[in-house]
This record gives structure tokens, sequence and C-alpha cells, in this order.
């Protein structure tokens, strides 16, 4: 049986419904499904219905069927994200109020080559002079004129 030091194993499946479920979706959340029964774990079905009007219910329904039909169950009830805006708004708030709220000047592509660069396994650790902090350290606008991304 599957075991990180002794902790349940969480895994989820988190669709947006603004298109058809397709293979990969259905490979992903076959894995996840699958992992966390091996395990004893947990299942979690999330729906992404953050996306305004490109999220559409019948979607997210019609992903609950075709799921079902795969044989895959999950834990009820399903979080649909746009039911917890103000969650979401409570905890930027507490994390403001601890200052640990910052604007982000980065460009995507900046970000995209940070993502590249960060560690994605288990006991890796970021190459030294990897620790681009200029966001959280920056005022509103840089030097070049950049002004920050909005949060909140």
């Amino acid at each position: 049986m599957l075991s990180i030091k002794n902790r349940m194993i969480v895994t989820r499946f988190a669709p947006s419904p603004n298109g058809p479920l397709h293979l990969g979706h259905a490979y992903s959340a076959m894995v996840a499904h699958d992992l966390a029964k091996q395990a004893g774990g947990r299942f979690l079905l999330r729906i992404e219905d953050i996306d305004g009007p490109r999220s559409r219910p019948e979607l997210a329904d019609a992903f609950r069927r075709h799921l079902a039909l795969l044989g895959l169950d999950w834990e009820e009830p399903v979080r649909r994200q746009s039911e917890h805006f103000e969650d979401y708004a409570a905890v930027l708030e507490r994390l403001r109020a601890m200052g640990l709220v910052y604007r982000c000047f980065k460009t995507r592509s900046e970000i995209l080559e940070d993502i590249a660069r960060a560690p994605h396994g288990v006991g890796e650790s970021t190459a030294p002079g990897n620790d681009d902090n200029r966001c959280a350290r920056a005022p509103n606008q840089l030097e070049d004129g950049r002004k920050a991304h909005a949060l909140g």
C-alpha cells in the first residue's frame, strides 16, 4: 500500500467546464482515482468554474456523468470553486494584514522561465542564484516603468 510517512493520500481531478471531457481528462482522472483508491486514500472532484462566461454548468454535469460511466467515484459534495469567492477574499485579506501580499511585475514569459527552473522532484532544491524575489521587494512601479499586476 502506498504511504507517505503515514499520511493519507488525497488526489483530485479539477476540470474546467468550458469544453467537453476528452481522453486526456479521462486518463488524468483515472490515474488520480486509482492512485487514491490503491493507497486507501481519498479522491476529490473539484469543478474549476471561475472562468466567467466560458464556464458552462451543463458541462460540469456532463463531466460527472462521464466520470461515473468510467467507474470513478469521489467524495461529496463536489467543490465548485465559484461558490467560494468569499473564502478566497477572506484568506487574501488575512495574508494582506500579515504583510504577505505583494504585487508582481513579471511578464508571463518570465513566470514560465521561473517554472522551468523550479525544483520538480522530492529532494530537489532551487538552483543557486535562482531566487529572483524582486516582486516581493519591489515598490508599485519598477525603474523601467513597468507597473505591477493588480491583486485583489
